[in-house]
């Protein structure tokens, strides 16, 4: 059995908001996780589904997502490039390239009238719901809600 350092076997990030800013954290938080072998999952659900979608020009839907202080996601993600800051291409790469689990749930596909197909095609989305989500959970884990 590995050492106990305290930190948890895996994070489970519930993305809940819509706001470009918080999304974008929650992917660094999950890129720092797995950068540190912690197992991720991150589960899209409701405005945050809007993040992970791409129009039928092929332009990532968190593009025109709002950021807290009204500014889109292209704005605020336009200086995070400028500052050296990950943008959120870079962090959405970053996570698929070190294993998270991505997984957008159904419920949530449904409340907001998203169709599967304008899920971005370079992520791999589980299929699932909340069951699904929390059977991918772990009992030595932390769970986030964002």
């Amino acid at each position: 059995m590995p050492p106990d350092t305290g930190r948890p076997g895996k994070l489970s990030l519930i993305v809940y908001s819509g706001a470009f800013d918080k999304v974008h954290y929650a992917l660094a938080t999950a890129a720092a996780a797995i950068a540190t072998n912690t197992p991720v999952t991150l589960f899209f659900t409701m405005d945050a589904i809007a993040c992970v979608t791409r129009t039928v020009d092929g332009v990532p839907g968190w593009h025109t997502v709002a950021a807290e202080d009204g500014r889109t996601g292209a704005v605020v993600d336009a200086g995070f490039a400028e500052r050296g800051v990950a943008t959120f291409e870079e962090l959405v790469g970053a996570c698929v390239e070190l294993g998270a689990t991505f997984m957008v749930c159904d419920m949530g596909l449904r409340a907001k009238d998203i169709d599967r197909a304008a899920l971005r095609d370079d992520v791999p989305f589980v299929e699932g719901g909340l069951v699904t989500f929390l059977n991918d959970a772990r009992a030595d884990g932390a769970m986030l809600f964002i």
